[in-house]
């Protein structure tokens, strides 16, 4: 079934909805999270106030725009898909670090951004963990459907994928020690399978 239409109207306030995140995205990143206000968000994006609050509400609804933006750009959810159609498990955990290693050189500032941001309201921490679940569950599932292959057992496998995907591994190692995203990746593949195959 073809998708409706768009009228003019409908493709203008979401092209309006997306420079608004781009704006946002980039003060986020340059002065927090938190100091940043809904004003100087539209000033930057060109358009009033009242239309940054028309179109989101809260700069948490932004933020998770800024999210959805970054995970499309990323093509997060095809390359999941291409992993888990690789048959060979060294193969399959070297996708896994492929996907993200990805990830992260399409937006480490999204992530930056996140991890300031655990410190606002209850609300924005609960839709950060609802995001970072998201993430969470393609990783652990590429593990798991390694399956019968695994030497440790698929919980520990699990956590081991996670604690290389902190971002403080990749900030370190990329962002403060000047490596390479393909010699991060290296590094996840080869900790993958020297811990888990």
């Amino acid at each position: 079934m073809a998708e409706p239409v768009k009228t003019y109207r409908q493709v203008q306030a979401e092209e309006t909805r997306i420079r608004i995140a781009q704006a946002a995205r980039r003060l986020f990143g340059a002065q927090g999270y938190g100091a940043t206000s809904i004003d100087a968000i539209a000033k930057d994006a060109g358009v009033a106030t009242r239309t940054v609050y028309s179109a989101f509400g809260t700069k948490r609804e932004i933020l998770s725009l800024i999210c959805d933006l970054w995970l499309t750009e990323a093509g997060a959810l095809e390359r999941a898909q291409q992993v888990f159609a690789i048959a060979d498990p060294v193969e399959r955990l070297s996708g896994a670090a492929g996907w993200l290693t990805n990830l992260y050189s399409a937006g480490f500032d999204v992530v930056l951004i996140f991890e300031a941001a655990t410190d606002e309201s209850p609300e924005t921490k609960a839709l950060l963990r609802s995001k970072l679940a998201g993430r969470n569950e393609v990783m652990d599932a590429m593990i798991a459907s390694l399956g019968d292959v695994l030497r440790v057992p698929l919980d520990q496998a699990q956590a081991i994928y996670r604690a290389l995907a902190a971002p403080g591994v990749y900030q370190e190692l990329v962002s403060e020690s000047g490596w390479t995203p393909a010699e991060f990746e290296a590094f996840v593949a080869d900790s993958l399978n020297r811990q888990l195959l």
